[in-house]
């Protein structure tokens, strides 16, 4: 398998900054606090942390075109997925959905949530309450970039909704997040307090004069959540947070309200029709707004731009200069949204610089650049064409990239042995049919680890092909260099989420080297293809075809003691059980 390495992107080093958001397609979930192996800019993302959270599986009551209150605000809290054609600085472009969370806030099925959830995307699915059996189709009636907030309309009628809070907001006064984190269809409800009643917007995603800070856990898939009062009234609409000081943020309903109540009647406001956030190189030398998606029929569509593009310069001023949406924001809030303005973008893509105007003349190519020979490592930019693997291979002499030491389709198993590193033997069960590996987790926080015999490895490339059968929130992943010393692995969740760990049996057991978010997992009941290299130093994740993260396990040392050992898969749970995967096929190959 070839691992796709955005040549466009890396020879930028685009990063985001000042936020991370909360919607599923980004964060991570960890609570190690061990030295990360790989020295890069840190997002500000709280989304890192498990719920703690009041979860219900109870039925919807009959609340038809009633508002609720807090014993039943569930019956108003929505999930949404958004699917479409996105761009992300990291991973290029891809076609896929992300979750986020919403609430309605009329019978009619009108509801809000954030523009960073919605805006772009070509198809729109949402379930209310938690009710995983039960889709509805939504679309989107009119967003505000500015102010991170968007309005839906559900298909339907008589759906029960949410009140806004009529009082003012004070320091120290209870409130609760509700919503849908981490992709799971299961309902959420987190209690904390309001620790600032009127906080900074500026950020990378918004440029909000009113925002709220709070200090209830929230987690990637909570953005577009309510943030209500004891009684149940909303206070705000959820859209950031912050990992390192435990702060989270809700678009306060001072402000909230009367932009919502604006798009309501089908008009955008502060909008050109993009998905966007503040991003910069290393060094500072190029700075804009990237355009993570494009609204159809939109000023920005209309022009020409396109996912994947950074807007440089808007009514021919610099944006994002000071890391935040704020520059951009002030030009987009001066301009009706059929003005005609000036607009240059940057499309690293195809190595050009493009002018024109929004609500004018298209966007041209004035000037190129070199994006040749850009890659990070040394490959070949093309997606991944791992497929099908045939039979079982056996090759100890293997020597050239690509060339297979071991694989095999699961046909038999008896070359493979496990080892249970959490829970007991009565906590799984295992099955190989028809070249499928089926694992079933019985009990919670059951850890099960299944090793190929034949051979131990140095420098290997491991890849695999596993499908989830059952609950929503499983880890599956890959390890190497396993042996009586620990082991490394790559722990993807199939909720968006993904970890790299060393496993020092001497000093504690799992150390997080990386953890992250990617909307390249394939969330729920999917498919999902796993690459994890081990060479030399480095350690290599790739998802789908596509290098995530590389990065290095010798910091000062700490981290450089394993050389050689076994690999294999492994499934585990913690709270959510049963769970039932397949693994289809697994290689181990010489890495390129």
């Amino acid at each position: 398998m070839t691992l796709r390495l955005l040549k466009p992107f890396a020879l930028f080093a685009i990063c985001i900054l000042i936020v991370g958001m909360a919607c599923s397609m980004f964060g991570s979930s960890s609570e190690e606090t061990a030295e990360p192996a790989v020295e890069t800019e840190a997002p500000i993302t709280m989304e890192t942390e498990a719920p703690v959270s009041v979860e219900t599986e109870a039925p919807m009551e009959n609340l038809g075109g009633d508002v609720v209150g807090i014993d039943n605000i569930q019956n108003a809290v929505i999930q949404i997925e958004s699917q479409g054609t996105f761009a992300d600085p990291q991973f290029g472009e891809y076609l896929g959905a992300g979750r986020g969370s919403g609430f309605i806030i009329d019978p009619s099925g009108l509801a809000v949530t954030n523009n960073h959830v919605v805006a772009g995307a070509g198809l729109l699915k949402v379930w209310i309450g938690g009710d995983p059996n039960v889709e509805y189709n939504a679309r989107v009636i009119a967003v505000s970039e500015c102010s991170d907030l968007a309005v839906i309309d559900i298909e339907g009628d008589d759906f029960p909704y949410l009140s806004w809070y009529d009082g003012s907001i004070s320091v120290g006064m209870d409130m609760y997040l509700a919503g849908f984190p981490l992709g799971d269809p299961q309902f959420s409800l987190t209690k904390g307090i309001v620790s600032k009643s009127n906080a900074s917007g500026e950020s990378s995603r918004s440029a909000v004069d009113s925002v709220i800070e709070y200090d209830a856990t929230s987690n990637p898939g909570n953005s577009g959540g309510p943030v209500v009062s004891t009684d149940g009234e909303v206070l705000a609409v959820h859209y950031m947070a912050n990992t390192s000081a435990r702060q989270a943020f809700g678009i306060s309903k001072n402000i909230a309200k009367s932009v919502v109540e604006t798009l309501k009647t089908g008009e955008n406001v502060d909008s050109i029709g993009v998905n966007g956030e503040a991003v910069s190189n290393e060094d500072g030398s190029i700075k804009g707004v990237w355009v993570y998606s494009v609204v159809p029929g939109s000023a920005a569509d209309k022009s020409g731009v396109l996912p994947g593009d950074i807007i440089t310069q808007l009514g021919d001023i610099p944006v994002a200069s000071d890391g935040t949406m704020a520059e951009y924001c002030t030009i987009v809030r001066s301009h009706s949204e059929t003005e005609t303005m000036p607009i240059e973008i940057l499309r690293l893509s195809s190595g050009e610089l493009l002018e024109g105007q929004l609500n004018g003349r298209e966007l041209a190519v004035t000037n190129t650049f070199d994006v040749s020979g850009s890659t990070e490592s040394g490959g070949d930019g093309q997606q991944g064409t791992a497929g099908t693997v045939p039979g079982t291979t056996l090759n100890a002499n293997a020597s050239s990239p690509g060339e297979f030491y071991y694989s095999t389709e699961f046909d038999d198993v008896s070359d493979w042995e496990y080892l249970v590193v959490q829970g007991n033997e009565n906590g799984f069960s295992q099955e190989a049919n028809n070249s499928k590996f089926r694992v079933k987790i019985l009990k919670g926080n059951t850890w099960v680890y299944f090793l190929n015999k034949n051979f131990t490895y140095e420098d290997v490339q491991l890849d695999t092909r596993v499908e989830n059968l059952g609950q929503n929130t499983n880890y599956t992943g890959l390890f190497c260099r396993m042996s009586e010393d620990g082991w490394y692995e790559a722990n993807i969740l199939n909720t968006g989420e993904y970890a790299i760990y060393l496993y020092d049996p001497n000093n504690g057991g799992l150390k997080t080297l990386h953890t992250g978010g990617s909307n390249l997992i394939n969330m729920g009941k999917d498919v999902n293809e796993y690459t994890f290299v081990c060479q030399g130093d480095e350690l290599v994740l790739g998802i789908n075809g596509y290098e995530v993260i590389r990065l290095t396990t010798k910091i000062g040392g700490a981290w450089a003691i394993l050389r050689e050992g076994q690999a294999g898969v492994f499934v585990a749970s913690t709270y959510v059980f049963p769970l039932l995967v397949e693994f289809d096929w697994f290689t181990a190959s010489v890495p390129y």
